[in-house]
């Protein structure tokens, strides 16, 4: 009999992603978990159920009619009210008897100080105390930067809102934080779904789990870019003592990008950002990480992806 998977928040860019591993597979059977949103028509697409996570009994219901054994979190806990959606999903999961597993939504880097924390971290904390308070077997991934971002809109990917962050390749600048000898970790969001569904079959899990797929310093990712592109860019270095003053240098870019996100706050997340690169947040730690674990996973390198630029 086939484990039985939910993924919350399984129509967005993560959740589908990691449905998409997961089905791949035939080994589990999958359901998603959406608030209001329209079911996938494909052949082998998982069914989508709508649900209210503001109802916690209903949720687990839905939970236990399904024999759902892990939970995957993929709710994009960024303000208080989806924080509110992720621990009342915690507490169906608690209520529910065949689920033994659940993996926080985290899918970024660790943020220790709490001087660095953004919004989005606090939100975050509750869902982690409530996690502990429960029977629930947890974890939550921490993979780095995303490097979907760099290929688009050459790469197959889910992630359909496109801000620039250091590099602008279109228009061929970057905005370095620090020297721009930091080890940065890249991680396509394939290979984190892969690493998930791997994760799936280990007997027993750690509160963190770190995947990568390529680590680079942002000098030699720029390097890259120029290599492929045939150009040099255009190239600022952001200091710490600027990033700490919460400012961080424009991309040209960064000006259409405003609609989705108003400057001010792409301005807090870009100096967080760099402070977290140059802090070595973004590193991510290769005696605990999953590629150790499993070397048969095969990640795609920033070359690879740079390399979806090169006559274009």
């Amino acid at each position: 009999m086939s484990t039985t998977i939910a993924i919350a928040g399984g129509t967005g860019n993560v959740g589908r992603t990691i449905s998409d591993a997961l089905v791949a597979t035939a080994k589990y059977k999958v359901i998603l978990l959406a608030r209001g949103a329209s079911a996938d028509s494909s052949p082998n697409a998982p069914p989508l159920i709508n649900v209210d996570y503001g109802d916690i009994d209903a949720v687990a219901n839905i939970l236990e009619e399904h024999n759902v054994h892990t939970v995957i979190s993929a709710i994009k806990v960024i303000a208080p009210e989806a924080g509110v959606s992720e621990v009342n999903l915690i507490k169906a999961a608690a209520k529910s008897s065949p689920t033994k597993r659940f993996i926080q939504s985290e899918w970024g880097v660790p943020i220790p100080q709490e001087n660095l924390r953004l919004l989005q971290h606090q939100v975050r904390l509750a869902s982690i105390e409530q996690l502990r308070e429960s029977n629930l077997e947890w974890t939550r991934f921490y993979n780095g930067y995303f490097l979907d971002y760099y290929g688009m809109p050459y790469i197959e990917t889910h992630i359909s809102e496109l801000i620039s962050f250091i590099f602008d390749i279109p228009n061929k600048a970057a905005v370095i934080p620090g020297t721009g000898n930091d080890l940065v970790s890249f991680t396509y969001t394939r290979d984190v779904a892969n690493f998930v569904v791997k994760a799936l079959t280990l007997p027993k899990w750690e509160e963190e789990m770190f995947c990568y797929g390529d680590k680079v310093t942002l000098n030699q990712f720029l390097g890259l870019l120029e290599e492929a592109i045939g150009s040099k860019f255009k190239v600022t270095y952001d200091s710490l003592e600027k990033l700490e003053k919460g400012e961080a240098s424009e991309l040209p870019s960064n000006a259409a990008e405003y609609k989705h996100l108003p400057k001010h706050i792409l301005q807090m997340y870009f100096s967080k950002f760099g402070q977290y690169i140059i802090a070595g947040l973004f590193d991510t730690p290769d005696e605990k990480s999953l590629n150790k674990v499993f070397p048969e996973v095969k990640t795609t390198t920033v070359e690879e992806v740079v390399g979806l630029w090169k006559g274009k």
